[in-house]
């Protein structure tokens, strides 16, 4: 039996859609929404109807009927943490959502959108593995500051599906495995995945780990708390500061890896400085997280939109290799690994969790 199944990605501009037959794609679309379409609504929860009318113009263009569907996956948002896997949608997953308990953000309209259609098709409505996946061992929850411990949130969809192909391209179990998994995108994430589980990874999100196209990486706290108090920053400030207007942009004032690829290789010794430097933190972050499986490390997989950059994924292999051996798979692949999540489950290969 075949499964028809619907994936909806919500981003901050847009509205990323894919049709799904079983794991096969059918078709996927990136709807754009410009800054004056977006401005008109005050809050996140404000834009629903809005984003569902893109979503049945896209079935309709497709001649699909939501009764059609077995199955309607959103990217999961901003919730509280919770163990890998793909989650029914609830009514109290929809309650934090629409009450954004957990902090707002555009990924948070997933599961409502996803919810809507599944109710419209009489289907089930699933998210798959959301950002605050949690499985971090105690050890990697403590710092210096006992006031202050370490979150787990960080590009977990990504991260997840990566290391679940590579596991089933070489016929063994994802839970059998000892992967470091690292996500190279706007911002970068690098989890060391034992036995199934990711028990020390990077808060991305804050911009903690290696410093990225737009995100700072971890800082001299010293120093940071001297900028901070000199030039009188509030918290929108500092965050912004961390994650947005780091990296990259703060450096080179872009985000894009292609330019300051292009300026290395012109002759800009700045561009070539920096662009080396964040791949040495990279690096180094993929190094540390061997120390959890006291470096028996299978295989270390570079995921993500910047990982299709050979020179960069080359220059990390120079550095990596002593380690394990290294399998490249670019892209975000979202849309597919949130079929891929709903899929398992139908399948009966998963059981669906609970929020």
């Amino acid at each position: 039996m075949a499964y028809q199944i619907l994936t909806i990605n919500p981003g901050s501009t847009s509205t990323k859609i894919g049709l799904y037959q079983d794991t096969s794609e059918v078709v996927t679309q990136n709807i754009t929404h410009s800054a004056t379409d977006i401005a008109q609504f005050a809050t996140i929860t404000d834009q629903i109807k809005f984003r569902l009318e893109s979503i049945h113009e896209f079935l309709a263009f497709q001649n699909v009927n939501p009764y059609d569907l077995a199955a309607v996956v959103g990217r999961g948002g901003l919730l509280k943490p919770m163990v890998s896997g793909t989650y029914q949608i609830n009514d109290s997953m929809l309650a934090d959502l629409n009450n954004n308990r957990y902090g707002a953000h555009a990924s948070n309209l997933g599961a409502i959108l996803a919810d809507h259609i599944a109710k419209q098709g009489r289907c089930l409505g699933y998210i798959v593995d959301p950002v605050v996946v949690d499985e971090l061992a105690p050890i990697a929850r403590v710092t210096g500051r006992p006031e202050i411990s370490r979150k787990s949130i960080f590009h977990a969809l990504n991260q997840k599906a990566a290391a679940k192909r590579f596991a089933k391209s070489i016929n063994r179990p994802y839970n059998s495995l000892n992967l470091i998994v690292a996500h190279l995108g706007g911002g970068i994430s690098v989890g060391c995945h034992t036995f199934g589980e990711v028990l020390d990874v990077n808060n991305a999100l804050d911009g903690d780990g290696p410093f990225s196209p737009e995100r700072a990486g971890t800082l001299p706290a010293g120093q940071l708390a001297e900028k901070i108090i000199a030039e009188k920053l509030d918290y929108t400030a500092t965050s912004r500061l961390l994650a947005g207007k780091g990296g990259l942009v703060a450096h080179l004032g872009t985000n894009d890896v292609r330019e300051v690829e292009r300026r290395a290789i012109t002759g800009d010794k700045q561009a070539e400085l920096i662009y080396q430097a964040m791949i040495y933190t990279i690096a180094k972050s993929i190094a540390a997280a061997a120390v959890p499986v006291c470096g028996k490390v299978d295989h270390i997989i570079l995921t993500g939109g910047i990982a299709y950059s050979e020179l960069l994924t080359d220059r990390l292999k120079q550095y990596i290799s002593f380690i394990a051996p290294v399998t490249v798979l670019p892209g975000e692949n979202e849309l597919q690994a949130l079929a891929e999540g709903a899929y398992r489950v139908l399948t009966g290969e998963e059981v669906a969790r609970e929020y």
